[in-house]
């Protein structure tokens, strides 16, 4: 008893580790594996590829013309993630209509596909179309670049998991899976339907076996590896491509010459004119030519093709095709010079910093007295305007640069120099005695001033392609690249600044700038250089005026409605200002930009602006309205029509008046700032309201002055019509008359109009402080001239310089007219209307666009690459010509484009002396030798001494075809296909094998 009890203490002890790691396995859970070919489903379903594909059979050339799209996912097999991508050609819709009409026992339209002859070898498309000719496959590949399936277990899961997928879904589109690398471009897959599948292998290799060279080789493995029972074999259906690539244009020299950049540093700049960008590469960008002699449907045993011999002739060939291989990045001139020109936008120096000590330094003597530059100022301009030169313009910045440096250090020698100041002021060789004749007219080569391409500027934001502006732009960008770079761009600009200020100081005008305001749809620089022609036209029209009177000073009667500017003597001035000097009225003129008298520049005008004023002082409202009715009227101008003033019955006169002040972009924005700043408190808009009200106060006293006696209903008649209302009343004699009165808003109290009519004493325009200080205004042009650093005179002028590449680009397109180029075109003038019009575009967005043009020139350099090579130009015949020129134009815009009539059509005539001479010049075969072979290609082939006309294939593709029982004589007949690429360094083999799973 006790022994039993110890026994099964004993049991009982032993068992109780035993149920600690007890564990039972549960075989319901999915493992890795069985999640990855769920997940393949899933995607499968969610892509709707399940069930029977349909669709019908393919036109020719259509992987090429059609559309191809992809749809992607990702998924993971444990922690290995897999992107699967669905590759499918778009079709029309009725091509998947009627499904429930297909056949039962129908194979799947990719094994259909195989067998298709109509897009054999298409030149662009997924590797996978080209080598088993499919319009819609899947592909599963490592997500990550680096990955890769290396080992043959893992290939052979996955391709385990795509064959169960394919199974449970009943998917007919074919599965592949990338292996090993990726560069290899290695696919292994499967592809089922109703009793059939599809395997897809692959064999790639580094070395071409010496055995499968040639198609008996390529036969007999395709037949191995088929392995049909059946004797027999059908014959097999053969495609083959060769491809040819000729490298030597020896014979046809490149027809771009490139310029001659050792004359032009030397300063020769005939050569290359200055204003004219250059255009074309300066290397071939046809870098060779790839010709494809195809046989696209024969059959075994029609010809021999082995190690001893071949019937393979390209001459022979039904089909050829050729394709252009474009040079990388070939070397364009109008590219190098906006890129160059680009660059400077990154530097960093000032002009100082570059050419040394400043330019406008004259050893001390201009500093060393501010009161004499003040009196400077003040000082009338000579009236004797001299003859222009160009040595005269190239003066004190040359002599300046000179004293710091050697002689022949400048950056630009003397005749480079005068060549481009020549250029861009034509008017230095004409005696002027006015400078309103330095306008020379510019239009040779330039558009019609209201076309398109000439309006392009607005759009650009540059400036006319005939102003003073683009020229300098052009001018820059050619010294940037050919005298100089940096240093040579900052010495002209020093040169043009210098002349600049000369031209202002001598009254002579700035030629080639459009007349009037600051055009705000240019760029700044060009609103600047008008702004300083606006300034030399006040100056010099205040000092024409002014001149008879310098030398007579007797007094002369006022000139009463002429209209002149200037209508009475100086002696005048004097006496009145002598007597009425003295307190004059701050009014509303304390609100113009200024009151220092140093800024209007004649002795005279502000003192004689208080004639009006003082009147006004010394007596009341109403004796001022008295004096104000005996004054003689000054500065009339004309009769307003029939209008008469309401109280004296006088005619009203419209008065002479002053021009607004023109204002540049910066000055704008500057104005607008200021105002905002006052806030919209009453007090702020009230002086907002008088600071922008100047120009009003100036019409005023102008009106008052050409109609004593007016009234503000009268002025406003004149000025703001709509503001005066007029409307039939009858009056006490019963007539009916009309009775006017002022609008609502001029009724209103404190009303600006009605403050500023008070305010404002009769003063002509000639006598009224200046709304337009020119001297001021034309100082601080040139001062924002003379800080421009070089990188900024290049952000100013690149949409200038841009303007003309685009020009440029326009008008070599027309000479060649070529369709892709014009939509080039479209995009660059699309694309930079919205760069250049805001301020400071980002450099990134320039680059794009500097590409685009680079681009359009490159293509245009290839059209006549091939026109030069084809010589389209030396054609006789117009209809062969023209063909020639389509197939030119075909070659720039197609991946490859088919010869008609072969070898034996006219550009296939052409593309086989290209080979012959090719062939003749490789191995120093003469002329005379060629001429004394045998015209047969048989015989040529025969002669073992003589030469080929074309060299050894580049490339060998063949696709071998053919519908066989497999794997049993009595299993159904199926498409077998093998595709064969065979390079100097490259050997594929792409097998499609189909075989019967129900009867084998």
């Amino acid at each position: 008893m006790r022994a039993t009890a110890q026994w099964l203490h004993k049991m009982a002890a032993d068992s109780e580790p035993e149920s600690d790691v007890f564990e039972i396995t549960d075989f319901t859970t999915a493992s890795e594996w069985e999640r990855f070919i769920s997940k393949v489903e899933e995607v499968l379903n969610d892509w709707k590829l399940i069930g029977v594909s349909s669709g019908k059979p393919l036109e020719k050339g259509v992987y090429t013309s059609g559309i191809w799209e992809e749809k992607s996912d990702e998924i993971s097999f444990a922690d290995f993630r897999f992107s699967i991508t669905h590759h499918y050609l778009v079709q029309e819709a009725g091509d998947k209509d009627g499904k429930e009409e297909l056949v039962e026992d129908v194979l799947p339209l990719s094994m259909q596909d195989l067998l298709c002859m109509n897009n054999d070898f298409p030149p662009r498309a997924h590797c996978l179309v080209r080598w088993y000719g499919l319009r819609e496959f899947v592909v599963i590949a490592p997500a990550a670049n680096n990955d890769a399936v290396l080992s043959e277990s893992k290939c052979n899961l996955l391709l385990s998991s795509v064959s169960i997928a394919l199974g449970n879904t009943g998917c007919q589109v074919p599965l592949f899976v990338q292996i090993h690398h990726k560069w290899r471009r290695m696919y292994v897959g499967e592809c089922q339907g109703p009793g059939v599948r599809t395997d897809f292998e692959m064999v790639h290799l580094r070395k071409v076996p010496n055995q499968y060279t040639h198609l008996s080789g390529l036969l007999d493995i395709f037949k191995s590896k088929i392995g049909c029972p059946l004797t027999p074999l059908p014959p097999v259906n053969i495609a083959i491509r060769l491809t040819y690539v000729l490298q030597d244009w020896q014979q046809y020299f490149w027809p771009q010459q490139p310029p001659d950049i050792d004359a032009l540093i030397g300063g020769e700049v005939g050569g290359l004119e200055f204003g004219k960008l250059p255009f074309g590469a300066c290397e071939d960008p046809i870098s060779e030519l790839h010709l494809a002699a195809t046989w696209p449907n024969l059959t075994e045993g029609i010809i021999v093709d082995n190690d001893v011999y071949s019937d393979l002739d390209p001459i022979q060939a039904p089909q050829w095709s050729v394709r252009v291989r474009k040079a990388d990045n070939p070397q364009c001139l109008l590219g190098d010079f906006l890129t160059e020109f680009f660059k400077l936008c990154r530097r960093k120096e000032s002009t100082d910093e570059i050419l040394g000590r400043s330019t406008f330094e004259e050893d001390g003597k201009e500093v060393a007295d501010i009161t004499h530059a003040l009196s400077k100022l003040t000082e009338p301009a000579p009236v004797p305007i001299h003859k222009l030169s160009v040595t005269n313009m190239v003066h004190s910045a040359k002599k300046k640069i000179r004293k710091h440096r050697g002689v022949d250090d400048s950056p630009l020698n003397n005749e480079v120099l005068n060549t481009i100041m020549l250029f861009l002021f034509p008017d230095a060789v004409d005696k002027l005695t006015d400078g309103s004749e330095a306008r020379p007219s510019t239009s040779r080569n330039n558009p019609p001033l209201e076309s398109e391409q000439y309006n392009l500027y607005s759009q650009f934001k540059s400036a006319p392609s005939d102003s003073l502006t683009y020229k300098l732009a052009l001018c820059l960008c050619m010294i940037n690249f050919y005298h100089g770079g940096v240093k040579g761009v900052a010495h002209l600009w020093q040169e043009f600044v210098v002349e600049m200020r000369r031209r202002w100081e001598k009254n002579y005008l700035i030629p080639e700038l459009a007349n009037g305001s600051p055009d705000l749809r240019c760029c700044l620089l060009h609103q600047k250089l008008q702004m300083l022609n606006c300034c030399i036209e006040r100056k010099k029209a205040r000092d024409e005026g002014r001149k008879p009177y310098t030398s007579d000073r007797s007094p002369s009667g006022s000139s009463g409605d002429t209209g002149k500017a200037v209508d009475r003597s100086s002696g005048d001035y004097q006496k009145e200002t002598e007597k009425e000097r003295g307190e004059v009225g701050k009014s509303w003129e304390s609100w113009s930009d200024s009151e220092e008298e140093f800024f209007e520049c004649l002795s005279d005008t502000e003192e004689l602006k208080g004639n009006g004023q003082e009147n006004g002082k010394k007596g009341g409202t109403k004796e001022g309205s008295k004096e104000s009715a005996n004054l003689k009227p000054e500065g009339r101008l004309h009769p307003h029509g029939k209008l008469t003033l309401l109280h004296p019955g006088e005619p009203l006169y419209i008065p002479v008046t002053q021009e607004p002040a023109p204002m540049t972009e910066d000055l704008l924005e500057e104005q607008s700032e200021v105002l905002a700043k006052l806030g919209t408190s009453a007090e702020g808009a009230h002086l907002r309201a008088r600071m922008q009200s100047a120009c009003l106060l100036s019409d005023m006293e102008s009106f008052k002055a050409a109609n004593p006696g007016c009234c503000l209903e009268d002025f406003v008649r004149w000025y703001s019509p709509r503001d005066y209302i007029e409307e039939e009343v009858v009056d006490e004699e019963g007539n009916r008359v009309l009775k006017g009165e002022l609008s609502a808003r001029m009724k209103i109290p404190s009303n600006m109009w009605v403050e500023a009519w008070e305010t404002a004493k009769p003063v002509p325009a000639r006598r009224q402080r200046r709304l337009f200080d020119d001297t001021r205004e034309a100082e601080k042009v040139l001062h924002y001239l003379a800080v421009q650093k070089p990188a900024d005179l290049a952000r100013h002028l690149l949409p200038c310089v841009i303007h003309a590449a685009v020009l440029k680009v326009k008008e070599e397109e027309m000479l060649e007219d070529i369709a892709s180029v014009k939509k080039i075109i479209k995009q660059i003038i699309s694309h930079s209307s919205k760069v250049l019009r805001f301020p400071n575009p980002e450099d990134k967005k320039l680059e794009e666009i500097i590409a685009q043009i680079m681009s359009a020139e490159a293509i245009i350099a290839r059209a006549r690459s091939l026109k030069a090579k084809f010589g389209i130009e030396k054609c006789d015949q117009e209809e062969e010509k023209e063909d020639l020129e389509r197939f030119v134009n075909c070659l720039l815009e197609q991946p490859e484009v088919s010869v008609i009539g072969a070898g034996r059509g006219p550009a296939g005539s052409i593309i086989h002396k290209l080979f012959l001479n090719a062939q003749r010049v490789a191995t120093m075969t003469s002329l005379d030798e060629e001429l004394k072979r045998s015209g047969s290609s048989d015989e040529r082939r025969l002669n073992l001494g003589a030469v080929s006309d074309f060299p050894l294939p580049a490339g060998r593709e063949l696709i071998l075809r053919i519908t066989v029982p497999r794997p049993a004589p009595y299993s159904k007949p199926l498409p077998q296909r093998m595709y064969s690429v065979i390079t100097k360094e490259d050997f594929r083999l792409a097998g499609a094998f189909s075989a019967d799973t129900t009867f084998f």
